[in-house]
C-alpha cells in the first residue's frame, strides 16, 4: 500500500513539473513568439481584420474616433503623432480601442539600433504596457529589426492588402487589411466606414489564431 503511495506521489511531483499550472492572468494573446522564428505575420487563419495606421491627422482624427464603433480596428499608431495629440490618446484610451506600434520605414532601424527601444518605451509611458504588434511604416522588415522585435519581444506584423481607397477588395479568408494615415498617403477616414461594411471584421487575434468557437490555431 506505502509503495503504491510512494509511486503515485512520484509520478504526480513529475506531472506537475512536466506541466506546470498555468497563471491566473495567462492569456493566449498576451503571450509573445506567436512564431517559432522572427518573422512578420501576415495573414491568419479565419476571418477579416482591420488596421489603420495613423501618423497624420488632428481633429479629423479626434472626430473619426469620437464616431467609431464596435467592432474597433486596431490602430497603428506613431509614437511622434501620439505625443502631439494627447487628448485623441485619451478618447483612444476611454474607448478601448486596441492599439500596436507603427515604427518609421524599415530602414531607419539599421541606421539607429535604439531607435525602437526608445519607440518602445514611448509607447509602454503612453499606454502602460508594452505593444503586442509592431510594424513599420512601409512594411519592410530587414533580418536586422526582426532580431531586435524578437529580443525586445514583440511580434512583427504586416498586411495582407494595403487598402488605400477606390474599389472594396474581395475578401480572403484570414486576411489581415492596413490601411494608411499619413501626410503624403492617406485615405479619407469617412471611406473607412465604406471598408468596415464591407464585412463583418474581427480582432486581430481571432483573425491570426483562427478563433471559431472555442479552437485556436496559429497559422502556418
Amino acid at each position: 500500500m506505502y509503495k503504491k503511495l510512494i509511486i503515485l506521489f512520484v509520478i504526480a511531483c513529475g506531472l506537475f513539473l512536466l506541466f506546470p499550472p498555468l497563471p491566473k492572468n495567462y492569456s493566449l494573446t498576451n503571450v509573445f513568439r506567436i512564431t517559432e522564428e522572427p518573422v512578420a505575420i501576415t495573414h491568419g487563419t479565419y476571418g477579416s481584420a482591420l488596421t489603420v495606421n495613423i501618423s497624420f491627422g488632428d481633429d479629423e482624427v479626434l472626430n473619426w474616433i469620437k464616431e467609431l464603433e464596435k467592432p474597433y480596428p486596431t490602430l497603428f499608431i506613431d509614437i511622434d503623432w501620439a505625443g502631439r495629440f494627447p487628448e485623441t490618446i485619451r478618447l483612444i484610451k476611454d474607448k478601448n480601442i486596441p492599439t500596436a506600434l507603427l515604427g518609421q520605414d524599415g530602414t531607419a532601424y539599421e541606421n539607429d539600433a535604439k531607435l525602437l527601444v526608445h519607440q518602445l518605451e514611448a509607447y509602454e509611458n503612453i499606454f502602460g504596457e508594452k505593444p503586442l504588434w509592431f510594424r513599420s511604416k512601409d512594411e519592410v522588415f530587414s533580418h536586422f529589426l526582426h532580431e531586435l522585435l524578437w529580443e525586445s519581444e514583440v511580434n512583427a506584423l504586416g498586411s495582407s492588402y494595403v487598402w488605400t481607397g477606390g474599389d472594396i477588395p474581395p475578401e480572403v479568408e484570414g486576411e489581415i487589411i492596413s490601411v494608411p494615415h499619413h501626410r503624403k498617403q492617406r485615405v479619407n477616414l469617412a471611406e473607412i466606414k465604406r471598408l468596415s461594411k464591407s464585412r463583418d471584421f474581427q480582432s486581430i487575434d481571432n483573425v491570426i489564431f483562427g478563433v471559431q468557437g472555442e479552437t485556436k490555431k496559429i497559422p502556418k
